[in-house]
């Protein structure tokens, strides 16, 4: 069994894109048995404009949706990224070793750099050294990521070559692990799924809510009328269908589009019935979750503090391959 780490920001809600793409995967390798840090990264959320009187209710938000989608705190290390400080010194270490070239070619970064031009900040610029810290820290293994994250994994596995030629310190290299859907786009067929995008749809809406959603929603772009052929494998609907439906009705919808015997119309219904079905046990676990927000604290608290005895085991040892003075003669 490996080590997994990976992260997601504070968004609040999680939504669709979050679960399919990361979560899922994350109650999957636990399920395996892997020894697993799953952790809600707010020093990551504040690279981007935020109101901070409503983050703490976002970190909380957050850890009670990972539970109910399945992270058992029993069986993983779920906790939140600011409790544990050795994140950001791990990182400036990280940082004397990656060059800026590499931050300045990474596409996420070009993308946020766009969408945020009034905020762009040192942050945002070092963001994958940070997250290159947030794995190393754990000596990550495996990192269970999206399609888009791919850029960001292979610099953390330079800057983990970088660090051994200069200082001889062996991190292992992490790896990713892409679930069965590597990379939704939202609503609006174009960009990745994302709340600040606005093309989202969260796991608490109502099936009316999300029909609303649904229904207006980008389909097969080559396709005009509903006996026109369809492209399943170009539809981001169809997409979505990969993870919520079964694979005989699958293949059944599938052949229905190519032949034009149904339309995106129906495709989307279909969708909307199969999502409700498997979300409505995880919008139950939410609501009781958030009934005691007292319990998250603590299931966040403990999780804490198994991180930390990991990650200063491990700063330590850093310190020590890069000489830098131990006053205390440990």
């Amino acid at each position: 069994m490996s080590r997994v780490f990976s992260g997601i920001q504070p968004s609040g809600e999680l939504h669709i894109g979050n679960y399919v793409g990361a979560v899922s995967e994350w109650a999957r390798l636990m399920d395996e048995g892997h020894e697993c840090y799953y952790c809600i990264v707010d020093y990551h959320a504040m690279t981007q404009p935020y109101d901070p009187e409503i983050m703490e209710k976002r970190v909380l938000e957050m850890a009670a949706g990972l539970m109910a989608a399945g992270i058992d705190p029993e069986r993983a290390v779920l906790f939140v990224q600011s409790q544990v400080p050795e994140h950001t010194e791990l990182a400036w270490m990280l940082m004397t070793v990656t060059p800026m070239g590499e931050l300045s070619r990474q596409t996420q970064y070009k993308d946020k750099a766009r969408r945020q031009e009034g905020n762009v900040n040192v942050g945002l610029f070092a963001y994958p050294v940070l997250q290159a810290a947030d794995i190393l820290l754990y000596k990550g293994e495996l990192v269970p990521v999206g399609e888009d994250q791919r850029q960001h994994l292979e610099l953390a596995r330079e800057i983990v070559r970088k660090f051994r030629s200069r200082f001889g310190y062996e991190f292992p290299e992490p790896q990713p692990r892409f679930g069965r859907i590597k990379r939704l786009k939202g609503l609006d067929g174009r960009d990745k799924m994302s709340k600040s995008l606005g093309n989202t749809i969260t796991l608490t809406e109502t099936e009316d809510q999300r029909w609303e959603k649904l229904r207006t929603a980008f389909t097969d772009p080559a396709r005009v009328r509903k006996s026109d052929p369809g492209h399943p494998e170009i539809c981001n609907i169809y997409t979505m269908h990969t993870f919520f439906t079964p694979e005989e009705e699958r293949e059944e919808i599938a052949g229905a589009c190519r032949k034009g015997e149904i339309g995106c119309f129906e495709c989307k219904k279909r969708l909307n019935a199969r999502m409700t079905e498997h979300l409505a046990p995880i919008q139950d676990r939410y609501a009781d979750l958030l009934k005691n927000i007292s319990d998250i604290r603590d299931i966040l608290r403990q999780g804490g503090k198994r991180a930390r005895a990991v990650a200063q085991e491990t700063v330590k040892e850093v310190r020590s391959a890069a000489g830098l003075i131990d006053l205390e003669g440990r």
